[in-house]
Parts: C-alpha cells; sequence; structure tokens
C-alpha cells in the first residue's frame, strides 16, 4: 500500500476506516494525512447497542499519529470519539460525481431498491414488502460500475438503519445524487435534509408498506420530494466537498502544525 502510494505522489492522503492502518504506518510520509470515521459510533447517552459497541472497540484500534487530522461523517459521536481520535471536522460522506443524475419519471411499475446488508432490524421492515412487492435487495458485492448501472435503473431508493440506533447512511445521499426517490427511516443528523420535503420518511414497517403501495398505484405521486432531495444532494457532491475540506485542512496545518510523528 505504501508503494501505491508514494508511486501515486499525493498532494494529501485520506482514508476511510483509520482503524484499518497499523499503527506508525504513516510515520515516513510526508504529506498530510486525514483519517475519516465512516462508522456509527456511540453518542454517549446510556449503554449503546452491542453493534456500537463493537464498532467502538475498533475505533480504539486508530494510531492517532498516524494522521494529522479526523474528520467524522457524525457530529453527534463527537463526544466519544474525541478521547480515542481527536475529531476536527464533521461532515457527510461526499458521494462521486459519477453518480449524479437528473430526477426523471418513474417507470411503471417503479423499480424500488433496498442496498444493504440483511439483518433483523432491517427484514422486520422488508419481509413483508418482499412478499407484496418487486422489491430488489441487493445485500452485498455492489460497488464500482455495478452500483452506478444499479442506481441508473432504480426510482426508489429505501433506506433503513443497520440496527435500531439512529444514524445517517451515506446510501441515502448516493440515492437522492442520483434522482431517485428515497423512503427512509428517521436520520440523525439530517445533514439539512428536510423529512417530507427532501425524502419521505417511515417509522414502523407498515409504515413502508403502505408507502411503496401508495408509490406502485401512483409512481409519481412524490415527484416533487424527488426533485428536491436531488437539488439537496449537491450538498454532497465531492468535486465541491473535497476541494473546500482539503482547502481548510492545509490552512489548519499551517497555522496550527501536526502531532504526528515524521521518521
Amino acid at each position: 500500500m505504501l508503494e501505491a502510494i508514494e508511486a501515486f505522489a499525493p498532494d494529501v492522503v485520506i482514508v476511510f476506516r483509520p482503524e484499518i492502518i497499523p499503527g506508525g504506518l504513516f510515520a515516513g510520509l510526508r504529506v498530510p494525512t486525514l483519517g475519516f470515521l465512516t462508522e456509527p459510533l456511540p453518542r454517549g447517552d446510556g449503554k449503546p447497542h452491542p453493534d456500537l459497541e463493537v464498532r467502538l472497540a475498533e475505533t480504539e484500534l486508530i494510531d492517532r499519529l498516524n494522521f494529522d487530522r479526523i474528520v467524522s461523517f457524525d457530529p453527534l459521536f463527537v463526544e466519544v470519539a474525541d478521547p480515542l481520535a481527536p475529531v476536527w471536522r464533521s461532515v457527510p460522506l461526499p458521494v462521486d460525481d459519477r453518480f449524479f443524475a437528473p430526477a426523471r419519471r418513474s417507470s411503471v411499475p417503479p423499480r424500488v431498491v433496498f442496498v444493504g446488508r440483511s439483518t433483523e432490524h432491517r427484514e422486520n421492515y422488508l419481509v413483508e414488502v418482499k412478499h407484496l412487492f418487486d422489491l430488489v435487495h441487493m445485500a452485498h458485492g455492489v460497488f464500482g460500475d455495478r452500483l452506478l448501472d444499479l442506481m441508473r435503473e432504480t426510482d426508489v431508493g429505501i433506506n433503513l438503519h443497520n440496527e435500531p440506533y439512529p444514524s445517517f447512511e451515506n446510501r441515502v445521499s448516493l440515492h437522492l445524487a442520483a434522482g431517485n426517490l428515497v423512503v427512509s427511516e428517521p436520520l440523525s443528523p439530517t445533514h439539512g435534509l428536510e423529512p417530507g420535503i427532501d425524502y419521505i420518511e417511515v417509522r414502523h414497517p407498515k409504515d413502508l408498506v403502505r408507502t411503496v403501495s401508495q408509490i406502485h398505484s401512483y409512481p409519481d405521486v412524490y415527484r416533487r420530494v424527488c426533485i428536491r432531495g436531488r437539488r439537496k444532494a449537491e450538498a454532497f457532491r465531492a468535486s465541491r466537498v473535497y476541494p473546500r475540506l482539503v482547502h481548510d485542512l492545509l490552512l489548519d496545518l499551517d497555522v496550527f502544525g501536526t502531532e504526528r510523528s515524521l521518521s
């Protein structure tokens, strides 16, 4: 990996899941390094869900001296993350510009898709919808050009939390960017998205069944929501987010320096 980085000669290195980088590995890198926390963590309000405890244990593996700064996708767990890796900024994961497409009229019947691994919580929401409608559930192995093709063929993207705890999944912004209508459990944080205006919110499996049924009967009933969500997706566009983020990083390092050891 280091050989590949050095051969590419980057100006900045950004690492998703910084906990996977072995301790001290970046000590010799002479370019700024940014770690991006992409997984949900406990929020400090009572005993966390067991899944969050596992993710917290993985986050504890971060070598803080591998990175000049740490960014999180969620500002609400910063209090918990700070002792392990002080968070410098919180921004949602950017969306590759290739995925952006205009909001378009729905096909008939609408193509409804959920992309994400199967969990008990998710299946509680999906099981009745799967029985009643032709819902596509892509549980794993979808990325790159295959994911891009799937987004282009999708009319409605469903977002469900991994487990029954609040979060903001990057599939929301991905579907919005692709011009898909998003139907989602409540988002936390919302990152500026408004339920009923930018996406359709569901709070119970029966809500999801009713919403998908309505969309099947009237495929463009939420077209205005779809258009508004696509406009909001511009806030996640990678070619806009990364230049601002890197610009601020370089200025911040110039003023405040870094604790990262450089051998």
